[in-house]
């Protein structure tokens, strides 16, 4: 295939060592069990790339023995002192972009437009932690008692453990740990079985920088597994925050576990999310972003558009331009140029997607386009199949349920607005929504308590993109949790209000009297 030659060179350029080998080194702390080997196999090609060692349950623990004692260095340092740290991780990110944003692409099989927006979004979370090492305030109060003063502040969790998925593979583990990091955190990362080569890449860019500023081994760690590893850290007291991005199922699953040992999660789960196109819309506005949200990383994104609600009056028009667009998708290798689809993760996935146009066809939707597994020497070795449109109901049990995979539902609505909010909402998911109007009304109401229920929605841009200065996440079966920019730095850390007596007596709050 072509640029495979390219893409061995990556390896080079990012692993000091043979990743076959080891996956420990240096500052970075990470324990490996030589029993258990997995083979990394690329999408694209089908293409053996590397053969990694899963971690043993007894060398986690040696992870989070060592975290634990580099929090206790790491918390010492001031804030704006660790800020700098991240900096310099932050520049190490941008030396390394094309390298490390062709190996995403060609390790999960995302198009390199993908791949290097990833390994962006990095380097933008690496300055906004910077800027907030110096902005993390607490409140001053006035106290009802006399020469007191009152105030919040914020300390230090401990250890995050972060569960990062295949389809950001490097991304979610930079919001998490650089965010972190600042509030004088440490963090273990347990990324996908599916994409390991990528964080290993990410531990081997930072090495430098640590190695520069002294700073211990455990303040970044990583350790490679599979679930039998995300649950320890689950129900591992010594791990203040798990961060868990993921399916709603594992995501149960992992907050039950937290909860249980009262410890705090930050969940980030499935979407099924909808844009609505209403008689006012731009249309051409509509459909692209229609298009890069219903195909762009194959349907492999939590924030994927998975369900079209379209006017009656509206809906052939938009059905047949989507078509069209449809019959010409630039789908195959994603390190192309001109590539737009790439292929799915790996077969598993494939046959979700075919399972699902199975079952929603028994359901009564009909397939308008797509929903073919890919052959041929374009697509030899490789997990490649063609986007599909359906002309389905929201209450069909496929539609309500995600599926992590390039399906369109297109569903049709015919009253107001709320009508079609209404439609928007009846899924248990609540991640991304957007609408495409011109009418204030509708958009207005779109964003106001009668409006979507999601943690995000957006007024004419579509439910994928979102940038790293506003909280990221959902509601409902989505999690509830809020990561990246905003206020979301506040969930790694833990709130104390003081209360400072100067006088010499000792007045009791709500005026209670008592005397000895």
């Amino acid at each position: 295939m072509s640029n495979f030659t390219d893409t061995k060179s990556i390896f080079k350029q990012l692993f000091i060592k043979d990743i076959n080998s080891s996956c420990s080194t240096g500052r970075i702390f990470a324990a490996i069990d030589k029993k258990e080997i997995y083979q990394v196999i690329s999408p694209i090609d089908g293409e053996k790339l590397a053969s990694v060692n899963w971690v043993s349950l007894k060398n986690y623990d040696k992870v989070i023995a060592t975290a634990q004692e580099g929090f206790l260095f790491w918390r010492t340092l001031p804030a704006p002192a660790r800020g700098e740290v991240v900096r310099q991780i932050g520049n190490a990110l941008r030396e390394n972009k094309h390298a490390l944003g062709a190996l995403v692409s060609y390790e999960c099989g995302k198009i390199l437009q993908e791949g290097l927006g990833e390994v962006q979004e990095m380097i933008d979370i690496c300055d906004f932690a910077v800027g907030l090492s110096r902005q993390l305030h607490g409140n001053t109060m006035h106290s009802e008692r006399p020469a007191h003063r009152m105030y919040d502040q914020y300390h230090p969790l401990g250890i995050v453990g972060i569960i990062s998925a295949f389809n950001f593979p490097v991304a979610v583990w930079a919001w998490n740990a650089m965010i972190a990091a600042v509030c004088g955190n440490v963090s273990v990362w347990k990324p996908s079985e599916k994409t390991p080569l990528t964080a290993i890449a990410c531990q081997q860019i930072i090495q430098k920088v640590l190695e520069a500023n002294n700073v211990p081994e455990g303040v970044f760690s990583y350790v490679i597994g599979n679930a039998n590893i995300g649950a320890a850290m689950a129900n591992d007291h010594r791990v203040a925050l798990v961060s868990a991005t993921g399916s709603t199922l594992m995501g149960k699953k992992v907050g039950a576990a937290v909860m249980a040992r009262l410890g705090k999660s930050l969940l980030e789960l499935g979407g099924n999310n909808a844009i609505i196109i209403t008689p006012s819309a731009n249309l051409d506005l509509a459909i692209r972003a229609v298009v890069f949200g219903a195909v762009g990383t194959c349907g492999q994104r939590c924030t994927t558009t998975r369900r079209l609600i379209v006017h009656e009056s509206m809906y052939k028009q938009v059905k047949e331009k989507l078509i069209k667009i449809y019959e010409k998708l630039p789908i195959g290798n994603p390190l192309e140029k001109n590539t737009l689809v790439g292929p799915m993760i790996d077969i598993a996935a494939v046959n979700q997607f075919l399972n699902a146009l199975k079952a929603v066809a028994k359901e009564g939707g009909k397939i308008a386009i797509g929903g073919k597994v890919l052959a041929g020497k374009k697509y030899k070795g490789g997990n490649y199949v063609s986007p599909a449109i359906v002309e389905a109901e929201n209450h069909y049990a496929t539609v309500q349920a995600e599926t992590f995979a390039p399906i369109l539902y297109l569903i049709k609505y015919k009253g107001n607005i709320l009508e079609a909010i209404k439609l928007q909402n009846d899924v248990k998911q609540g991640l991304s929504s957007a609408i495409f109007s011109n009418d204030i009304i509708e958009t207005e109401t779109f964003l106001s308590h009668l409006g979507s229920d999601c943690g995000i929605a957006n007024v004419n841009i579509g439910t994928s993109g979102a940038e790293i200065g506003g909280a990221f996440g959902g509601e409902k079966e989505t999690g509830g949790g809020r990561e990246s920019g905003s206020d979301a730095w506040k969930a790694y850390m833990r709130r104390q209000t003081n209360t400072i007596n100067y006088s010499p007596n000792l007045p009791l709050a709500q005026g209670i009297q008592f005397d000895i």
